[in-house]
């Protein structure tokens, strides 16, 4: 244990006290702070005398102590790793305590403690133990390039960084750089047995791998099956990143106005409409949640959160890394705040709330997305439809602003939308027919830095037969002919 860490902890928690929200609204800082209260706390309880008992005595005096788990760490891993990718932030910068992006909605923004060699280290192991080992070499190489720099005292050598590259290497297929690293570890230790039985090993396989014609073909063929999803992935990344303008035969004809029309009180007080793309229509309607409300519908929700989950195909709800947040479901008859939400949402689409679900509240901490989705529930999942139909539309509260990341997108569309805090984004799941429209499929891009509060009221068809009648055409045309020539996907 490097005691000398003992006064950086300090300085930290010195700092951290200052500002609480702000402080952990830092990814870097989030994770450093799991660390120290799990790996860093179970090394401090093997060397220094009574400090289990201490941590005992803490835990029962103070009943509302909670200590994070190894959980807690690997999701803080995922989530810092997650950032990384999709915002493309360089891990040298991470390490220092820098990290930044010059794209729409993202910030220069100073993080207020570097990364130790330890925190590298511990952040590539697990990684590793998570399979992800892409990402895991990458801050093992970062845990090296500190580890000499600092010159501190850990629980784990020099060596222990260079094996894990070495076979983080092999695990890439990459056997000639699993060699290199290997000889450079027999280098700093020459009787290291592992090292030296892998040297004979990958030697072995870099020969069979130059006679072997066939491997290349098969790399080539799994990498054209992984063209499309790699395309995918690359346009939502994007897209997170504010890279991509909607085409400009959509954008000039996009609209701002008054809605004045469906309830008597808007001709008194008309809220702003932000047509925001065409076929399907998207619109922002701003100032429709109040700040009392919102603080009403927070307080309500905090209590019950739960960790979101995802439908599977047989109607089973379960946790998965794909959708990351905390959830919450509130009734009208709760909170007369709830109701009014309800009763505005039916006054600016114009729509039934008969039979709209409950107010669904979410939250997404530092790394919480949803990776791209329908609302709408499609044939092979008619089962599990709601009793009152299909979700017709969907209405996405923004009840906070979000300091960097946590955009809206549509994957088909080419689509962002950064939140606005009192605005609704609206639109429409279905066709008129019933058929759901496959340009609707959207995301929740990772909250980079700060917290991202929205509420979710889905309505569904039951209730809207005259108010949107439907007809028996299953797609308009041009919508459909531009998501089969990607007009909207453009992608450099």
């Amino acid at each position: 244990m490097n005691y000398k860490n003992l006064g950086v902890y300090r300085k930290e928690h010195v700092k951290a006290m200052e500002d609480v929200p702000d402080y952990l609204s830092n990814p870097i800082n989030a994770f450093t702070l799991i660390k120290r209260l799990t790996t860093d706390l179970n090394v401090i309880e093997k060397n220094i005398k009574d400090a289990t008992e201490y941590v005992k005595n803490v835990t029962i005096y103070h009943t509302d102590v909670k200590y994070p788990t190894e959980e807690d760490l690997k999701g803080a891993a995922q989530a810092l790793t997650r950032l990384q990718n999709t915002y493309q932030l360089d891990i040298a910068k991470l390490a220092e305590g820098r990290f930044s992006g010059e794209s729409s909605g993202m910030k220069n923004q100073e993080i207020t403690f570097t990364m130790t060699t330890s925190d590298c280290y511990e952040l590539g192991l697990t990684l590793y133990n998570e399979k992800d080992i892409q990402n895991a070499v990458r801050w093992m190489m970062e845990a090296l390039r500190k580890y000499d720099e600092e010159n501190n005292i850990y629980n784990f050598t020099k060596a222990n960084i260079l094996e894990y590259i070495s076979y983080c290497h092999y695990l890439l297929d990459d056997n000639q750089a699993a060699l290199d690293w290997t000889n450079k570890l027999l280098e700093l230790d020459p009787k290291n047995e592992r090292a030296l039985m892998n040297v004979q090993y990958y030697r072995k396989h870099i020969a069979e791998k130059k006679l072997n014609k066939n491997g290349a073909e098969e790399i080539n063929k799994v990498k054209e099956e992984e063209t499309y999803i790699g395309y995918d992935r690359r346009m939502y990344e994007s897209l997170c990143r504010g890279e991509i303008d909607i085409p400009g035969v959509i954008s000039k004809r996009l609209r701002c106005s008054y809605l004045t029309k469906n309830h008597p009180f808007l001709l008194l007080a008309p809220i702003k409409v932000e047509q925001i793309y065409i076929e399907p229509d998207v619109f922002l309607y701003h100032q429709v949640i109040s700040d009392e409300e919102i603080e009403q519908i927070k307080s309500m929700a905090k209590p019950r959160f739960k960790r979101a989950t995802v439908r599977e195909v047989n109607g089973e709800s379960s946790f998965s890394d794909y959708r990351i947040s905390k959830s919450a479901w509130l009734l009208d008859e709760e909170s007369p705040a709830v109701a009014r939400v309800t009763q505005r949402t039916a006054d600016f689409t114009g729509l039934s709330m008969d039979t709209a679900e409950e107010l669904q509240v979410v939250n997404y901490g530092i790394g919480g997305h949803y990776d791209p989705h329908y609302d709408f529930t499609r044939h092979y999942e008619l089962p599990y439809i709601h009793g009152n139909g299909n979700r017709i539309a969907t209405v996405l509260f923004y009840m906070s602003d979000v300091a960097q990341g946590g955009a809206t997108v549509f994957i088909e569309l080419g689509l962002t939308v950064f939140p606005v805090k009192n605005a609704a984004l609206v639109w429409m799941n279905l066709h008129p027919s019933g058929e759901g429209d496959i340009s609707t499929r959207h995301a929740a891009c990772p909250v980079l830095r700060g917290s991202k509060w929205v509420s979710n009221k889905w309505i569904h068809q039951v209730g809207q037969e005259l108010i949107k009648p439907c007809n028996l055409e299953y797609q308009q045309e041009n919508v459909l002919r531009s998501i089969i020539k990607g007009v909207p996907r453009t992608l450099t």
